[in-house]
């Protein structure tokens, strides 16, 4: 995506099934646990960069020393400051008790991350501020272990309002209105009365109190607090955590819209947001990998007893297509796949678009995160001019000279590297024309290989959001080139309803295929449909769940995808460039049949996997119809 927007979180949850010293015996190490951890959250990065957290904790620490230990930074480079925090508290314990670094007792004693479960995040913003009170894991302290609870999650609630208004109705005033903090105060609400119930019980069996705590730690059904916590929930979510006792989990949320995977052998169970990351990080094939199931929780006890739990009904599975368009790393066996296979369904299209004029067409891509995209197109091309090729051959009555063989063989797609991104440049100026001057030199062009005035340019991009960086830079960027035409291609289709689910898209008007619907309604004199549409949409905020429906989609509904498609090239083409601009893109269908098990759309057709999700979109129409663009619809 050439146009920056913030998306996901990352998850890591490390689950240590042997004593420390084992690791030591075998990989040279008693933090073999948290070197792991580094590794997973490194590889995955590209989830999260506005902040990162680790915590650990210990089992059978005795009273008086801390069990618990966390780790948070909102820097520029955080997983490299959260790491190098911890390193140098390392550092300083071997100078100072060089004998005991390999005593796990005593580093248990002593030393912070030196526990058996690990949990990571990375964090992407998409509502509030980026303060590092902001970052996970968030804490649940209280003297009881069995009571301390720290989570962790890559996750987007709709209805944050109804459930804050729970919270205050069982009398607790929750320190914040936030959706991380009403989730951590109701996992903690059933966790307390999961322990109440426990102490009544063993209290009338007449066991002390000591004992009670124990068979506490031994005994909680964290199946049945999770089952309790989420049941009102509405939105995608992958939730992880610990209890102070050990017992930790990981949840998916019943639609599958958040992604999760783990990974389990007589050492270690691992989950991660991303398969990649486990393959990497353990040196496994794919196969060993497996994809936590919706509405399912792995819940590893603190005797090592591993289970995969219910803990709500299934909904129809949407797991996020947007995923596999851009957000995951591409290098997942079947991500890499899917990619190319969004550009293969791309090639005729665009063959159509050039008339097969290969020789007067140049195709390449923008930025490198569609490059996977583009070799599955460049393959389908190929095939196409063998075909041709053939053809030629094949009809021809007599044996070709070298100079018409030539000619013939030369019929291929010429593919190039025509914009590269200069990692080193920042914009620093955040003030109007001056940004978007510096902004348009981030990209270096290769100057030469588009014929000035002959060639048409092709470029690939993983999607077009909201168009500003296409028009205030990458169009006036590549023009100079000095292209006959530029036919900008997006991987995904038009992005026209915003998402709720854990990526920042909150308002509908900043979407370019919304301004274009709006523009073609104004301009064909059908305001009357964006005034029934608001009626529609201001109707539905107070729909039951069974009745509710997307008053939007009524928005689009008059044009054909070319018609919207056209209107974007239009809106968005500056006014001081000359190549003639064209948009195309992916087509619903062939997104479908690129990434057949990921069918969560609704960026794309407003089908909402969730009531939660058509609630916010009918909203956000209401607030762009009465003109409060600066009011958040979730």
């Amino acid at each position: 995506m050439s146009e920056a927007i913030k998306h996901e979180c990352g998850i890591v949850l490390i689950r240590l099934l042997k004593p420390l010293d084992f690791y030591k015996q075998k990989y040279g190490t008693p933090f073999y646990g948290l070197n792991k951890l580094y590794l997973l959250m490194e590889k995955q990065h590209n989830r999260g960069q506005d902040g990162v957290g680790i915590a650990n904790v210990k089992f059978d620490v005795s009273p008086g020393y801390r069990y618990i230990s966390r780790e948070r930074s909102n820097s520029s480079t955080p997983i490299k400051d959260v790491f190098d925090t911890v390193n140098k508290e390392l550092e300083q314990v071997y100078r100072q008790n060089p004998d005991m670094i390999n005593d796990s007792q005593w580093l248990k004693d002593n030393v912070r991350f030196s526990g058996e479960v690990f949990l990571g995040h990375l964090r992407y913003g998409t509502f509030g501020n980026n303060n590092i009170d902001a970052c996970h894991p968030f804490i649940r302290e209280n003297n009881w272990m069995s009571r301390n609870l720290v989570i962790a999650g890559n996750f987007n609630l709709t209805n944050v309002d109804d459930l804050f208004k729970t919270l205050i109705s069982i009398g607790q005033h929750p320190k914040e209105y936030s959706d991380t903090t009403t989730i951590l105060e109701k996992i903690g609400h059933f966790l307390d009365e999961e322990n109440a119930i426990l102490v009544k019980k063993y209290r009338s069996q007449g066991y002390s109190k000591q004992e009670i705590s124990k068979l506490i730690a031994e005994n909680i059904d964290l199946q049945s607090v999770l089952s309790n916590s989420c049941k009102k929930w509405d939105g995608g979510y992958v939730m992880s955590g610990f209890i102070g006792n050990g017992d930790s989990f990981i949840l998916r949320d019943p639609a599958g819209i958040r992604p999760a995977f783990f990974y389990q052998d007589d050492e270690v169970v691992v989950a991660a947001s991303e398969r990649p990351a486990i393959q990497t990080a353990f040196n496994i094939s794919s196969d060993k990998v497996q994809e936590l199931e919706p509405a399912h929780a792995l819940i590893i006890k603190k005797n090592g007893d591993i289970s995969i739990q219910r803990f709500a009904a299934d909904l129809p599975k949407k797991p996020c297509s947007f995923e596999r368009i851009y957000f995951s790393r591409g290098t997942d066996v079947d991500i890499y796949r899917e990619r190319k296979a969004l550009g293969r369904h791309l090639a005729p299209v665009i063959r159509k678009e050039i008339n097969d004029d290969f020789e007067n067409t140049v195709f390449s891509f923008i930025p490198n995160t569609a490059e996977t995209c583009y070799l599955g197109l460049m393959e389908s091309l190929r095939e196409h001019t063998q075909d041709i090729q053939k053809k030629i051959l094949c009809e021809m009555d007599h044996k070709p000279t070298p100079e018409e063989l030539d000619k013939i063989l030369s019929i291929r797609p010429r593919g190039e590297k025509v914009a590269v991104k200069d990692a080193k440049m920042r914009t620093f100026i955040t003030q109007g024309s001056s940004r978007n001057e510096l902004a348009a030199h981030v990209y270096d062009i290769t100057y030469g290989v588009v014929r000035p005035g002959v060639d048409s340019l092709v470029m690939l991009d993983d999607s077009i959001v909201r168009g500003t960086t296409l028009r205030e830079s990458i169009f006036k960027i590549l023009d100079r080139t000095g292209p006959r035409r530029i036919i900008f291609v997006s991987s995904a289709p038009q992005i026209r309803y915003l998402d709720c689910y854990g990526i920042d898209m909150a308002k509908l008007e900043e979407f370019i295929a919304f301004q274009a619907a709006i523009a073609l309604l104004k301009e064909t004199g059908r305001q009357d449909v964006i005034d029934n549409v608001y009626k529609d949409a201001k109707a539905q905020l107070d729909g039951t769940t069974e009745t509710i429906r997307n008053a939007v989609q009524d928005i689009y509904k008059p044009f054909t995808a070319e018609q919207i498609s056209d209107k974007i090239a239009e809106l968005l083409r500056p006014k001081d460039i000359r190549a003639e601009i064209k948009i195309i893109y992916q087509s619903i269908e062939n997104l479908h049949r690129s990434c057949p098990d990921h069918k969560g759309d609704w960026y794309f057709t407003g089908n909402y996997p969730t009531p939660g999700g058509i609630r916010v979109v009918n909203r956000s129409f209401v607030n762009y119809y009465e003109g409060r663009s600066y009011t958040r619809a979730y």
